[in-house]
């Protein structure tokens, strides 16, 4: 059984919602673990004024009795705090004061192309729903996939490798590091050269009215050999992860192992020669797939890069044309990052737990945790046997 999210909500409405469906029974609720990785999600240097307003908090609506799930479908809720100073214009139920209509759509925004899509003239219906606030959901259940996998040994890090024109260099480090050193870096580099010059970037950006996008690298370590499929297309595991990092606001280009350095190198240089021992079984000398061959984990580390563009709303508004009457003006100014490179690499963990643990029970189904655990066991069992070496 996959697991499958769904969020609803709008930014400035009363919260985010999410659902998702195919987690075992006896999963235990880790509230802390959730709310930490909420936490982690509105950190960053260049965010804008609406993380001084928020404090996220996960609430269980359904799902879960007495600390461990049910089996049944999950649905998290996200209160948004700013629903209070926003309630006079985002009441669902009645017509509200229109003062904050948007009609300027932003050029790089959902704005007209959302507008044109549903015949708005007001791109505040559009935007709403847009903005990266639905995030939030996503990674409340990413908090529940991190508790499965964590059980199982896989665990999943991220760091920036580059905002605007400063790109990071490979340190070398392993990713089982990155998150303490990561963690404590507002641009969540691990150098602190690096770290400088990002921040100093990024006020070049915000003193010059504009802002910036990056890129940032996730890591899930110990995802066991076998999971996706190299027959059934829609379930080769690096196409469900282009798909779900692209499905993040603002991701343009997603990359699996070397990426688009593939085309520019020979096979001898490209693919990771296969080695075994009795100890560890089957491993690569080198890891430029990324962990997937064939769409299926092969037992390396799985590693992605996402590109973001950078944020829309410009202090320094671009050119744009008023929905209500046509005429030429400054494209709407919303309270925004001036970037958002570091908060998207924590979306990027969250995507990527979501996406290994829904292929984890693909490949290892069971109704409860108990017996997910037997058929994993199983698996590693059959590993030993086959390949063993004996």
């Amino acid at each position: 059984m996959e697991i499958t999210v769904k969020t609803a909500g709008e930014s400035h409405g009363k919260g985010i919602i999410a659902m998702a469906e195919g987690f075992p029974s006896g999963l235990k609720f880790d509230e802390d673990l959730i709310n930490e990785q909420l936490f982690r999600r509105q950190g960053g240097y260049g965010r804008g004024g609406r993380m001084e307003i928020e404090s996220d908090e996960v609430e269980v609506l359904s799902g879960f009795y007495q600390g461990e799930s049910l089996g049944t479908p999950i649905v998290l809720r996200v209160k948004n705090r700013d629903w209070e100073n926003w309630e006079e214009f985002m009441s669902p139920e009645a017509e509200t004061s229109t003062k904050r209509e948007v009609t300027l759509p932003r050029p790089g925004h959902a704005d007209l192309a959302g507008a044109l899509k549903h015949g708005f003239r007001d791109c505040r219906r559009v935007l709403e729903r847009t903005s990266a606030r639905e995030t939030a959901g996503r990674v409340a259940v990413g908090g529940l996939s991190r508790t499965l996998l964590n059980q199982f040994g896989v665990e999943i890090a991220s760091r920036v490798t580059g905002i605007g024109e400063v790109s990071i260099s490979d340190d070398g480090l392993e990713p089982e590091k990155w998150k303490d050193i990561a963690d404590k870096s507002p641009v969540r580099v691990t150098d602190e050269l690096d770290e400088e010059n990002l921040i100093e970037e990024i006020e070049r950006a915000k003193n010059d009215g504009d802002s910036l996008g990056g890129s940032f690298e996730v890591v899930a370590s110990g995802a066991p050999p076998g999971l996706g499929s190299y027959s059934s297309p829609g379930k080769k595991l690096d196409a469900r992860i282009g798909a779900g990092f692209m499905s993040i606001p603002a991701i343009k280009s997603v990359e699996v192992g070397l990426g688009k350095g593939v085309g520019s190198k020979k096979g001898s240089e490209v693919h990771d020669e296969i080695y075994h021992d009795d100890e560890t079984g089957f491993y690569r000398g080198s890891n430029e797939a990324g962990g997937i061959e064939g769409g299926i984990s092969n037992g390396e580390k799985i590693r992605v890069t996402a590109t973001m563009k950078p944020i829309p709303t410009l202090g320094k508004p671009l050119h744009s044309v008023d929905l209500t009457d046509g005429e030429e003006g400054k494209a709407a100014k919303e309270r925004s990052d001036v970037c958002a490179v570091p908060a998207a690499s924590v979306v990027g963990e969250a995507e990527m737990a979501n996406l290994i643990a829904g292929a984890f029970l693909d490949k290892f189904s069971g109704d409860t945790v108990v017996e997910v655990r037997e058929s994993f066991e199983r698996h590693l069992e059959r590993l030993e046997d086959w390949y063993g070496g004996d």
